[in-house]
């Protein structure tokens, strides 16, 4: 922990958020595997979609009031041509073999961007999370469905985003 008037070096400060991201990736897994238990697969990742579908709507509010999203550094290692290398939550899904429910976190960012603005939604073209070696992202316009069931935390959201819908 810094002292009140020390300087955190860049690279520190990036080793510290990635730490914290780290955690928060492990927290996803751990409810996720305790829904899916308790309730069994389908119900489990249908409970597991509508918590990050909610959990994207509060992110995509706070950031449409003008607070921060995301973090400049420590989330991801090299962002290069739109293209996302290195993922800390990637990794940490694919650390502990749970690629499947981990990638069912991806879905805060058609969540959040929709809770910004409904009219579209960001969308993974490729996900790292699922095994692919990036994440890539599109911006497309949503349909009347998609808004209605994401207004309604509909039980089959997640086919907002085919890309995650396809490995979750």
């Amino acid at each position: 922990m810094a002292e009140k008037d020390e300087v955190v070096p860049l690279k520190e400060a990036a080793r510290e958020v990635e730490t914290a991201m780290t955690r928060v990736a492990l927290l996803h897994l751990s409810f996720s595997k305790t829904l899916i238990e308790e309730f069994g697969e389908e119900k489990g990742k249908e409970m597991i979609v509508k918590s990050v579908l909610e959990y994207g709507k509060r992110v995509g509010e706070r950031a449409k009031r003008g607070l921060p999203d995301l973090p400049k550094y420590g989330i991801h290692r090299k962002l290069v041509s739109g293209r996302v290398y290195d993922c800390v939550f990637a990794r940490t899904f694919q650390e502990y073999g749970e690629q499947k429910i981990g990638c069912l976190y991806c879905y805060v960012d058609p969540a959040k961007s929709m809770a910004g603005d409904p009219m579209r939604k960001t969308i993974h073209t490729t996900c790292a999370a699922c095994g692919d070696d990036y994440c890539m992202f599109e911006q497309v316009a949503t349909t009347e469905k998609e808004r209605r069931d994401f207004s309604n935390k509909h039980k089959d959201w997640k086919y907002v985003d085919p890309r995650l819908a396809r490995d979750s």
